[in-house]
C-alpha cells in the first residue's frame, strides 16, 4: 500500500467511526494529545437560524473548522459542490441558499457518511441535492460545471492537495469561485513541526503553510485569492477562510 493510499484509508476509518460517534477522533487511533496546545476545531460559525433548519443527525455529525456557506456568497440558482461533504450539513445549507432552481453536490469517499446525509437530506425534506461516492482528488463531474466549490476541514486531510486543486479549477465554470474553510500552518512552523502536530490530532495533520496554500491555488490558475485566519486551531495552525476565483473566459478578437 502506498503512503498515500495509506493515509486516505485511515482517513476514511476515522471519519466512518465519526458518522456514528459525532466525534473527527473518537475510537481512532489518533496518538496522544498533549492539553497544553489547547486545539480548537469546534468554532465552526453557524448561525442559530441556520442551526434550526438542520436536523439533529446533520449538526451531531458536522466535523468542520468553520462555516464556509457564510462566505461563499451563494446565489439562487448556482450549482454548488461541497468536497468532504460528510454528514452533509453545508450541503443542507447551501441548497436552502440556492433555492429550488439551484443543486448541491456532496462528495465523500466514506459510505457511513454518504449513508448519514443521505439520511439528513431526506429528514429536512431537501431535495435538490446529491450525494456521489468519489475522491476530492478525482472529482466524479464533468470540467466546467459548477458555479461554487466548497469544502470545510477536508483538503487538509488529502496526501495530495495539488491534484484537489486542480480538479477543483478544472470542475469550476469560468468565473466559478471557491469558500474552503481549512487548517492553515503558520510558515514558520517547519513540516516536522506539523506533523507532530498532526500525529497528536489527526484532524489537522498535513495542513498547508499560508505560502503553500497561495501557491497551490497560484499554480491552478486562480486570482483574488485571500486567506483569512479565523481563530486559532492550535499553536501555529489557524481554521481559516480561503476564497479565490478562477478567471472567467478571454473572448476573442
Amino acid at each position: 500500500m502506498s503512503e498515500s493510499t495509506d493515509i486516505r484509508e485511515k482517513v476514511r476509518q476515522r471519519y466512518a467511526v465519526a458518522a456514528t460517534s459525532g466525534s473527527c477522533c473518537a475510537g481512532a487511533d489518533c496518538g496522544p494529545v498533549d492539553a497544553s496546545l489547547d486545539v480548537d476545531l469546534t468554532a465552526g460559525g453557524y448561525s442559530a437560524l441556520e442551526l434550526e433548519t438542520l436536523p439533529d443527525g446533520a449538526k451531531e455529525v458536522s466535523l468542520g473548522c468553520g462555516n464556509p456557506t457564510a462566505v461563499a456568497d451563494l446565489r439562487e440558482g448556482e450549482v454548488v459542490l461541497d468536497l468532504g461533504s460528510g454528514g452533509g450539513i453545508d450541503v443542507l445549507l447551501s441548497a436552502r441558499r440556492v433555492g429550488p432552481t439551484g443543486f448541491v453536490y456532496g462528495v465523500d469517499m466514506t459510505d457511513e457518511m454518504l449513508e448519514a446525509a443521505r439520511r439528513n437530506a431526506t429528514d429536512a425534506g431537501v431535495t435538490n441535492v446529491e450525494f456521489i461516492k468519489g475522491y476530492i482528488e478525482d472529482i466524479p463531474l464533468d470540467d466546467a460545471t459548477v458555479d461554487v466549490v466548497i469544502s470545510n476541514c477536508v483538503i487538509n486531510l488529502s496526501a495530495d492537495k495539488p491534484a484537489v486543486i486542480s480538479e477543483i479549477a478544472r470542475v469550476l465554470k469560468p468565473g466559478g469561485r471557491i469558500g474552503i474553510s481549512d487548517v492553515v500552518a503558520a510558515d514558520s512552523l517547519t513540516p516536522e513541526e506539523r506533523a507532530e502536530r498532526g500525529s497528536w490530532v489527526g484532524c489537522i495533520a498535513g495542513a498547508l503553510s499560508y505560502s503553500e496554500y497561495r501557491h497551490l491555488l497560484e499554480e491552478a490558475g486562480f486570482v483574488d485569492i485571500t486567506i483569512q485566519a479565523t481563530h486559532q486551531a492550535t499553536d501555529g495552525m489557524d481554521s481559516a477562510i480561503i476564497n479565490a476565483t478562477k478567471p472567467a473566459e478571454q473572448s476573442s478578437g
